[in-house]
């Protein structure tokens, strides 16, 4: 028995650690400044390199001890330190790293630098520091306060991006959508809202005529079943009457009357159970005439 269960645990723990793994497949490096002179500022305020990591993935991504390096010889280059919240990366979002040479000012400062003018090859390795997950050499050519980003976060080609039709953009998505194709639809095909407007009342107008004929079936099945069961309690079967000699369903006047009677007569009510019965005390109470406010002990001089 205690073979099995430590078998069960060895299983369930390599399992986790595969599915872990297959989820940090999905770490992308997504842009890319290699000279940083005006741009973009750490938490120091000065302007380094920085790497913009993304997760590709639709879950919350955990990249503590992944490895980044610009060196495919020596791939545990800087190892992301384990313990730091802000290390675990939300669904499609983006997460930056400085080449700034200074892993002591914090997790995400690396600890080599990216040289201008010459190519740059950048890759995330995983825990193991064997398995490769993603790599980019950015170009010798890259110009100053420029960046080498993918089209679309975490796939398609990498581009140039300068600043101006295309936009340098770390810790956000890299491609901007600025307009909804819905909006532009209706604008170009109802400019002035009437078919807008007009859908919408129909809208309402069609709910209310549904609640309607809800309410009117509710009540004529709920008269067919008062109906039945006063002819039950009369000893006939109304199904076997014709239809106007079946008994009627009881008019609120007739049952608020019945209700009156048997309060006035017996005291009481019929078998409703929402009714609360508040009856006066007969016995009048003053808390002056109760025993706690008794004096306890006689005065003395």
């Amino acid at each position: 028995m205690r073979k099995s269960i430590i078998l069960f645990l060895a299983l369930t723990l390599v399992c986790g650690a595969s599915a872990f793994a297959q989820g940090r497949k999905g770490l992308r490096i997504n842009e890319v400044m290699v000279q940083n002179d005006s741009n973009y500022v750490d938490d120091y305020g000065q302007h380094q390199a920085w790497i913009e990591l993304f997760n590709s993935t639709y879950a919350p991504m955990e990249i503590s001890s992944v490895y980044i390096t610009n060196d495919p010889a020596e791939p545990k280059k800087y190892p992301v330190p384990l313990g730091d919240v802000n290390t675990e990366i939300p669904t499609r979002q983006h997460v930056v790293f400085w080449a700034d040479g200074e892993p002591n000012k914090g997790t995400f400062h690396l600890s080599f630098r990216l040289t201008p003018g010459q190519d740059n090859w950048i890759g995330v390795y995983d825990a193991n520091g064997r398995t490769l997950i993603d790599s980019v050499t950015v170009p010798a050519s890259l110009l100053p306060n420029t960046t080498y980003a993918r089209a679309i976060d975490g796939e398609g080609l990498w581009e140039v991006r300068d600043g101006g039709d295309k936009y340098i953009t770390p810790s956000s998505a890299n491609q901007i959508v600025d307009t909804n194709g819905k909006v532009e639809m209706f604008a170009e095909t109802d400019g002035h809202g009437f078919g807008l407007s007009l859908m919408a009342m129909l809208i309402v107008f069609f709910a209310l005529a549904l609640l309607c004929v809800c309410f009117y079936i509710i009540s004529r099945v709920g008269a067919s079943v008062s109906r039945r069961n006063k002819a039950a309690s009369q000893g006939i079967d109304a199904r076997q009457l014709p239809k106007e000699e079946k008994p009627q369903h009881d008019s609120g006047e007739e049952i608020a009357a019945i209700v009156m009677a048997l309060n006035e007569h017996l005291n009481a009510h019929d078998r409703e159970n929402t009714i609360l019965t508040i009856n006066k005390v007969r016995r009048a109470y003053s808390p002056w005439s109760s025993k706690i406010y008794n004096l306890r002990e006689l005065p003395r001089r």
